[in-house]
């Protein structure tokens, strides 16, 4: 008997912080429609500014069961055909770039399409997190976008850089434009956080603290280091510990923090337009991009577009690895 059943394509992901898996079908237009984004986050003790490699990795393969009988319920209360399966192999689009946390996703990834007996493909954490950004803020719905280049940011505890983006028929091809020489503005945030006794992750509460000091105004003096597209958020960590010292205030400090990072990434992305012919269309996709109070500081009076990725799909998952399977899958 032939399978008649719609079809549709797995996802996994298994980053430092987050397990994740997710679903994805094909609309009668071609388009692409997430109908699952599971995830577990992975568990960091109170005080700790993040996991061992060691740590995570143990942590995927206690969570990967849970994600995978998620996953399994979705596809067969949808009467769903697992038609391929993707998964994140490297942190980035480059070479040499690994982390030991994906192995697991590689090793579930693998067992689920042998028992599914479909197809498997490799993709890059980065990538996914622009096809999620593309995604969730509509772009890829957008007739002629996905045949240009764009600009990417990918901002979170592990990266803080940006490319330029040119889609291909299984992902992108990637030229590596601005990044930070040294901590990553997710790193900043959540040292700052953990510093001042704000359980990590530490971005959603010192988004909350800082919201409520800027009632009063944006915070002003703030001299960011970014030059030819690259930044060093070191001395900010410094600064913020120094403000910490002085003032005792979470809100004052969650603010300088995450305004100091927002200038950041609006000169970063200055930079990067002055140098090229014409203004790019920007997305911006990583943790820290699910910030309300950045966004607004890289939208204000700027010639380009700006697209973000929603909340859900800005932290870590496995929604752009599943329609970056879907799409591959299409265009073979």
């Amino acid at each position: 008997m032939i399978d008649t059943s719609p079809c549709c394509f797995v996802g996994f992901d298994t980053s430092n912080y987050t397990t994740s898996a997710a679903v994805t079908v094909m609309d009668k237009n071609g388009l692409p429609e997430v109908v699952a984004n599971v995830k577990i986050p992975l568990p960091v003790s109170e005080g700790a500014r993040g996991l061992r490699q060691s740590d995570a990795v143990f942590a995927h393969v206690k969570n990967l069961p849970e994600v995978i009988s998620q996953v399994r319920a979705v596809v067969r209360d949808r009467g769903l055909t697992v038609t391929a399966v993707g998964y994140s192999a490297t942190p980035r689009d480059a070479e040499g770039s690994y982390m030991p946390c994906f192995l697991p996703g590689r090793v579930a990834a693998e067992a689920f399409a042998a028992g599914a007996n479909t197809p498997i493909r490799a993709f890059s954490h980065q990538s996914g997190h622009i096809m999620a950004a593309l995604y969730s803020s509509g772009a890829v719905f957008e007739e002629g976008f996905m045949k240009n280049s764009f600009l990417a940011f990918h901002v979170s505890g592990g990266t803080t850089e940006a490319v330029i983006a040119t889609p291909r028929g299984d992902g992108f091809d990637v030229e590596l434009v601005a990044y930070s020489a040294d901590l990553h503005a997710g790193q900043v945030i959540d040292r700052t956080g953990v510093m001042m006794g704000i359980p990590f992750p530490c971005g959603k509460e010192m988004e909350t603290l800082a919201s409520v000091y800027m009632k009063n105004g944006p915070v002003k003096g703030l001299k960011v280091c970014v030059q030819n597209g690259i930044c060093h958020l070191s001395g900010l960590e410094n600064q913020a510990a120094d403000l910490w010292r002085k003032t005792s205030d979470a809100g004052q400090v969650s603010a300088f923090v995450l305004s100091f990072i927002g200038k950041t990434l609006r000169r970063m992305t200055e930079q990067i337009q002055e140098k090229i012919d014409r203004p790019l269309p920007v997305v911006y996709g990583g943790g820290v991009m699910s910030n309300k109070l950045v966004r607004p500081m890289l939208t204000a009076k700027v010639p380009w577009k700006c697209y973000f990725a929603e909340p859900a799909f800005s932290a870590d998952n496995a929604a752009g690895t599943s329609i970056l399977c879907a799409i591959a899958y299409s265009n073979q």
